[in-house]
């Protein structure tokens, strides 16, 4: 799906915890050209937005305790939080961090589904999330990987509203008629310790070439540059801190 705003209920941002944020902007600034600006504010806890251009992409924060693992994390657009909260709990999730306030930008919360893969709701005030998707650069699609596809299937259709549409090889997530993200079953490649995740992919100009640009500056290559079958050329990197995500060519969406 073409996404030039944010969809309600579907992705609206996406975040990085790591333990460097330092090392982590300047790699994402040399392969993404993002450029950084942290809040000032001690409260903030050094919160970083990467912009594109004069639009926000991403964010990017220090990890705040010790067990939270250097990852990107997707958050999803919902018009209450609380509401979409109590609707995670019914359905099975876990609630790992309560509504609250974010100064006047909005109110989020931290949950996970049955599984454990861990997602953030986010209720735009000030704030919408970001102002550019589907270019260089930008957000572009999210996957969920899971070894629990039927409950998954289940899961986020009940609390938010999502279609499902499936297929032998994919299935992919959707609203107001259009795709936004799929879902891919974690098998015998994935290590045990490996727990399921959402996985932010980003869209790039050419695939091949990010993929060695990104080797240069410090990358895991976790999937080589791939064409999937009837679907878009894509490839899995991991950052230097270890945060893992996807880049896929521009123009391919859904």
């Amino acid at each position: 799906m073409k996404q030039n705003s944010v969809t309600m209920d579907g992705p609206c941002w996406v975040e990085l915890g790591t333990s460097d944020p330092a090392a982590a902007k300047a790699f994402y600034r040399e392969l993404f050209g993002w450029r950084a600006e942290t809040d000032p504010r001690p409260e903030a806890g050094g919160y970083t937005q990467m912009f594109l251009g004069d639009a926000p992409a991403a964010g990017l924060t220090p990890l705040f305790t010790p067990d939270q693992p250097t990852a990107w994390t997707v958050s999803f657009a919902v018009p209450d939080t609380d509401v979409v909260v109590a609707l995670v709990k019914d359905a099975g999730g876990r609630v790992l961090m309560e509504p609250a306030e974010v100064f006047d930008l909005g109110r989020f919360a931290v949950a996970a589904d049955p599984s454990g893969a861990v997602f953030s709701l986010w209720q735009a005030r000030a704030f919408q999330g970001a102002g550019v998707l589907n270019e260089p650069g930008a957000l572009g699609w999210v996957e969920l990987l899971t070894r629990d596809p039927v409950t998954s299937a289940a899961f986020y259709p009940e609390v938010f509203g999502w279609s499902v549409s499936r297929s032998d090889q994919y299935t992919q997530w959707g609203v107001h008629g259009g795709d936004f993200g799929g879902m891919l079953v974690m098998d015998d490649r994935f290590p045990p310790e490996v727990p399921p995740h959402w996985l932010p992919y980003f869209s790039v100009a050419d695939v091949d070439n990010t993929v060695t640009r990104a080797s240069g500056l410090g990358a895991d290559v976790l999937m080589p540059a791939t064409a999937v079958p009837e679907g878009p050329r894509i490839a899995v990197l991991r950052d230097p801190q270890g945060a893992a995500f996807g880049v896929y060519l521009a123009g391919t969406e859904g």
